[in-house]
């Protein structure tokens, strides 16, 4: 039962949604920082976003195991992780490109797809040494991130809709941090659970997305 639920863990906390999680995020904590001129530029980006950042990756890594690139999804090996990084990398490096100078997107989001794209090309060069974690490097970055991002962007509070009943309830910035340490936590438990990774693998994948977070801060601000 407790792999099932790893699995589960490792599927919702893949390494190509934590960026669609923090857009979603921004746009709901902080729709004022987006230059959105109704609802149907919200949705084009909205689109654009996710398709950039999770479905050309997918896709690409699909057509991978099809041709036999890649033997299975969950890259065993490191040699099979080469492909789908460089690929993932090329496709982030296109979106902080559309998004950088674009007014409709603010540097709260632009910093964090910075800092994806670094951890993405750090995986790759550590990738010849070491089975590096993705997700936790995933899960590393999206902790600094939203550490970041609720310290300078939010109000403190947040409203989370409830779908189909018109209603909405109110939570903390401290509450939707610690869902995001809980997060990661599982991120790192579900590779271990799974036997996808040693100890140090995980560890070092949370330092280098949090460092690669750091730094693209830092560029920015």
């Amino acid at each position: 039962m407790s792999s099932f639920f790893a699995k589960i863990i490792s599927v919702i906390l893949h390494p190509l949604f934590i960026t669609s999680y923090v857009l979603l995020y921004l746009m709901q904590a902080n729709p004022y920082i987006f230059g959105f001129s109704g609802p149907k530029a919200k949705g084009l980006v909205i689109i654009s976003f996710v398709t950039i950042s999770f479905m050309f990756p997918m896709i690409a890594i699909l057509m991978m195991k099809a041709l036999g690139l890649i033997k299975t999804l969950d890259m065993n090996e490191k040699q099979e992780r080469i492909g789908p990084l460089i690929v993932s990398g090329l496709f982030y490096m296109w979106l902080y490109a559309n998004i950088r100078n674009n007014d409709l997107i603010p540097d709260a989001l632009s910093f964090f797809i910075l800092g994806t794209t670094i951890s993405i090309f750090i995986a790759l060069l550590l990738n010849s040494f070491t089975k590096i974690s993705l997700h936790t490097i995933a899960a590393g970055g999206f902790l600094a991130g939203m550490a970041f991002i609720l310290y300078n962007f939010t109000y403190g509070m947040v409203d989370i809709p409830i779908p189909f009943i018109g209603l909405q309830f109110r939570i903390s910035d401290r509450l939707v941090f610690i869902m995001v340490v809980l997060m990661a936590g599982l991120a790192g438990w579900s590779r271990l659970k799974l036997n996808a990774h040693k100890e140090d693998e995980v560890y070092g994948g949370y330092l280098v997305g949090m460092l690669a977070q750091v730094i693209a801060f830092r560029i920015f601000f």
